[in-house]
């Protein structure tokens, strides 16, 4: 006699591997397809400029030469340090300024604390054009325009909606438990963030150091406006190269292939604290 609720066979193992096997096989075909763009951009990059056309953008080279590498390296060095200069602190800040307003606005439940949350999270949503002229005016008034402590200000600020809403995301998760212990031994709120939640929040910091490094780095609206020349970032820097008569697209390939570099490496060598970062954030909200 078999009872109503028959529990279902497992698949065989077979099926299970060849369901396996297409599901990395198609993997590896979309990543294929997001890659080309790198390919063109790397095998361009290594042919001098009279094998460089469009019916031959597929093709190898057909001698390497690094010689692009090194003339897009001469053009963009002192660039590559300006947006150095740039990102690090500009991400740093407002990581350190997301986490405490994340703490506030997840652990001290004060009157309008949801409102303000919401308004700091509508600053994401407003595009850089629409802020240009103002943005501008008051640079100009504080003595920061054209410099470079004038643009990191300004990622600070931009970046602010973003890394609070990550932190406070991931401090909600930690137990209000934890913090009423540290009460009772004595610790303040403030006290509690520095003893409790900071030694709790790498996974945070290491998203949001990542997130922010990478779009200040790849950023050019906010660096061609409100800076001056000597201050440009690699991104305005690469744009230059094209130059006005003629565009020498192999030296222009390896000029993007290595203002790219630092952020593919930070995403190589910090991409899993990245996910676990994610994941860990992403489960209460």
């Amino acid at each position: 006699m078999t009872t109503s609720a028959t529990a279902k066979a497992p698949k065989p193992i077979g099926v299970r591997k060849i369901w396996t096997a297409l599901a990395f096989l198609a993997l590896l075909v979309v990543s294929l397809f997001y890659l080309m763009p790198v390919y063109v951009m790397l095998v361009t990059g290594l042919k001098p400029f009279k094998e460089v056309s469009l019916t031959t953008m597929w093709d190898l080279p057909r001698s390497l030469s690094f010689d692009n590498f090194t003339a897009a390296w001469r053009a963009l060095r002192p660039n590559m340090m300006n947006s150095v200069v740039l990102a690090i602190p500009a991400a740093t800040i407002s990581s350190v300024l997301g986490s405490m307003n994340g703490y506030v606005l997840s652990k001290w439940k004060f009157k309008g604390s949801n409102t303000l949350f919401a308004f700091m999270l509508f600053g994401m949503f407003i595009p850089y054009q629409a802020i240009l002229i103002p943005l501008v005016q008051f640079l100009m008034r504080i003595g920061l325009y054209g410099s470079m402590w004038g643009l990191i200000l300004v990622h600070v600020v931009y970046g602010l909606p973003i890394t609070t809403l990550i932190f406070r995301n991931y401090y909600a998760s930690v137990p209000n438990e934890i913090l009423e212990s540290a009460a009772m031994d004595g610790a303040g709120f403030f006290d509690s963030f520095l003893r409790v939640i900071l030694p709790l929040s790498p996974p945070s910091f290491a998203v949001v150091l990542i997130w922010q490094f990478t779009s200040i780095w790849n950023e050019f609206l906010f660096a061609v406006i409100l800076t001056g020349n000597k201050n440009w970032p690699v991104t305005v820097a690469l744009n230059n190269l094209a130059g006005s008569q003629i565009v020498e697209w192999n030296v222009q390939m390896a000029g993007a292939l290595i203002a790219a570099f630092p952020t593919i490496l930070v995403y190589l060598l910090l991409g899993k604290y990245f996910m676990r970062g994610l994941m860990a954030g992403a489960l209460k909200g």
